[in-house]
């Protein structure tokens, strides 16, 4: 067991230098802050040798008369995604259960040997009593077809420079909330129970890019407003990863990369790279759409390894993890309509879900 004692010099110094930064910064920042100077003082932090959870939602369904509305989308909403009330009890169930959000990449580390990556086991140390959970969101890009059918149309800074939603109502009003998607909605949580979230870990956001990021269109290159909308979108980039956020590659046209061949994987990933990864920065973690992951022999495989994507997720019932020379693989739980409505006795460890589901969702 490994004990991080403190001195009280050293604690009333940490606190002091979050002081510091007070002026100029708003108070979410500020309490995330003090939350990271104050955690060492205040915990004992022990190894941690079990199966680390790894769990992933799409964007929620803000607006549920419209995602099930009887349309042709209304079966893939019921099916892939999870509305806001759903959301808000699994978060505050999780916590209730002791699990501790975690950032995946303070799961491994890459190391230099014989001039090779060699990617190793992370030692995680929590606060003792507590179980890692790895939260990540696909597609959180807002899609044309998400914008009539349910979801918010981007995000926002606000005037304070927190992030909020944007969105358009049933009569044509601007709407800015920040109660109808997970990254307002966790930064709330984690703010009013800090003891969520080790060293203000929040989740990791899957981008695609053939309908640009964020509800930013920064794939049209071409377009008149594409340097004010990559401008946009990098201030909500700058102030995701400040507050605990971060970035994995979803793949630049959500391929399913064991379908494709070689070449159009590389051509796809080349193309997230120029377009995404200049906006978000590098991120070791690669999300396989469709949870569709190549076999470890592969080209496929050597070649997303050799771009530097090091941590492979794919999706799968139960936690799983491994660790191979030059890789971290990590498989995901899919929490959705169907996971919600079907797979209740797998979800028991994390929550119930008879007492999640929403009675709005529409029923099979």
């Amino acid at each position: 067991m490994r004990k991080m004692v403190v001195t009280g010099f050293i604690a009333v110094m940490a606190l002091c230098n979050v002081a510091s930064h007070v002026h100029g910064q708003n108070i979410q920042e500020t309490r995330l802050l003090v939350n990271r100077a104050t955690e060492n003082v205040q915990q004992e932090l022990v190894p941690y040798k079990g199966a680390v959870e790894h769990i992933f939602f799409h964007p929620l369904i803000a607006y549920p008369e419209r995602a099930f509305d009887g349309d042709r989308m209304a079966k893939g909403y019921n099916d892939w995604f999870v509305t806001t009330k759903e959301f808000n009890k699994i978060i505050e169930t999780l916590y209730q259960r002791d699990y501790i959000l975690v950032d995946i990449q303070s799961l491994f580390e890459e190391k230099i040997n014989n001039e090779k990556i060699e990617v190793v086991n992370k030692t995680l140390l929590l606060p003792k009593g507590k179980k890692p959970l790895v939260i990540s969101i696909d597609d959180l890009n807002y899609y044309d077809y998400m914008l009539a059918n349910g979801n918010v149309s981007k995000l926002i800074l606000d005037q304070k420079g927190n992030v909020a939603t944007y969105s358009v109502d049933s009569k044509g009003k601007g709407v800015v909330s920040y109660e109808n998607e997970i990254i307002p909605l966790l930064d709330r949580f984690v703010e009013q129970h800090p003891d969520f979230s080790h060293q203000g870990a929040k989740a990791t956001i899957a981008l695609t890019g053939y309908q640009g990021i964020l509800g930013y269109r920064t794939n049209l290159l071409g377009s008149p407003q594409y340097a004010a909308e990559k401008e946009k979108a990098l201030a909500v980039v700058r102030r995701l990863k400040e507050t605990g956020w971060s970035f994995a590659s979803h793949g630049y046209g959500h391929l399913d990369a064991r379908k494709v061949s070689l070449k159009r994987l590389m051509d796809d990933t080349e193309q997230w790279k120029r377009e995404v990864e200049t906006l978000i920065g590098h991120t070791p973690v690669y999300i396989y759409p469709y949870g569709s992951r190549v076999d470890t022999d592969s080209d496929k495989y050597r070649y997303l390894v050799k771009a530097g994507f090091t941590a492979l997720c794919s999706v799968g019932p139960a936690p799983y993890s491994k660790y191979k020379q030059d890789s971290f693989m990590m498989d995901r739980r899919h929490i959705d309509g169907i996971a919600l409505q079907t797979q209740r006795d797998k979800l028991l460890p994390l929550f119930d879900a008879a007492e999640v589901i929403d009675p709005v969702r529409a029923q099979p």
